[in-house]
């Protein structure tokens, strides 16, 4: 049912699209797949798409699913990274956050893929309950040991109506582990070029920057998110509902258009997720001046060491990473 909606999806979609720079398979375990299924997935997206000659294309893969078979079919097609779900090389960890995979398979995982040449990322998550500075360094040493090129740290939270939130689990408060992690992962060689990415020089998610320079995307699948010219989107999430609405049209739920300053602040606050933060002139040329000029005003309110304010452009340093949610709900 997925891959017959998705088929007719990428059909209707295909036309809005000149060659694909980027692809990320993902927002999902992507290697819950059987290898059948993947072959008749590249099939879809090779009919669809036209790729440029050195375009990135990743996938998301989960240790408890990814096989030697995912592997050779993803070196053998056109993948270039593996962004590997880690999340922790702790075992009660792991089982706290509900994963089906344990310490053990996400090393093997991680050595399968860093040994068939991707460019490996990994995600780790800090501040889970019972936590402490100790296990965090632990984790990070130990991520740090796959020579893996990319890595994503990303601070647990609970979200209302979740289990997580029944339970009300007791957490630390993360901004120590997240400190620890610009100074360990910076001194590893992996520079901190997003508010949660690391990555060896040349290794950046080219896709992630995408968003975060507010360009165009299209969104495929159920619960994808998408952005063309300005105007934003979401698909059904049920699968059932998804698959039912691409037999009609696009399987498009909920629609926006950014315009005005609302658009200039929101692409500002993706900016600033970034090491290179926001270049007035490129930004007044897309938004206009006196957006601009508001934001600007907006930032001088934050001393030197958390926003770098210069004629150019104005960025946030390392402890303005970690103030970042204060810094972009004055923005929004």
């Amino acid at each position: 049912m997925y891959l017959d909606a998705l088929e007719r999806e990428i059909s209707a979609r295909a036309e809005d699209s000149s060659a694909v720079s980027t692809l990320y398979v993902g927002g999902g375990t992507p290697s819950v797949l059987s290898l059948a299924s993947w072959e008749r997935l590249i099939e879809i997206i090779e009919r669809g798409f036209s790729f440029s000659g050195d375009a990135e294309v990743s996938v998301e893969a989960n240790p408890g699913s990814l096989s030697r078979g995912h592997v050779a079919l993803w070196r053998a097609w056109r993948v270039t990274r593996v962004s590997v779900g880690v999340q922790s090389f702790d075992d009660r960890r792991l089982k706290f956050l509900g994963r089906v995979h344990n310490a053990a398979q996400a090393s093997a995982a991680l050595a399968l893929c860093v040994d068939a040449m991707f460019s490996v990322s990994l995600d780790l998550m800090f501040g889970l309950p019972g936590e402490t500075l100790r296990d965090w360094m632990t984790d990070l040493k130990t991520a740090l040991s796959f020579g893996t090129n990319h890595i994503s740290v990303y601070q647990l939270t609970i979200e209302e109506g979740t289990p997580f939130a029944r339970e009300n689990p007791e957490l630390p408060e993360g901004y120590a582990q997240y400190r620890y992690a610009q100074w360990r992962l910076t001194r590893a060689g992996l520079d901190q070029y997003e508010v949660a990415s690391f990555a060896r020089p040349g290794y950046e998610c080219r896709h992630n920057l995408n968003y975060w320079d507010d360009g165009k995307y299209i969104g495929l699948g159920p619960s994808a998110c998408g952005c063309m010219d300005g105007t934003r989107w979401m698909n059904a999430q049920r699968l059932d509902d998804y698959a039912a609405m691409t037999l009609r049209s696009l399987p498009i739920v909920s629609e926006e258009r950014l315009e005005g300053e609302r658009a200039a602040r929101q692409a500002a606050v993706l900016a600033l997720r970034t090491k290179k933060g926001i270049a007035w002139e490129t930004f007044a040329e897309r938004h206009g001046e006196p957006a601009a000029n508001a934001i600007r005003r907006n930032l001088e309110h934050f001393p030197g060491d958390i926003v770098a304010n210069g004629a150019d452009a104005s960025r946030l340093t390392p402890k303005g990473f970690r103030l970042g949610n204060v810094i972009w709900s004055e923005i929004i």
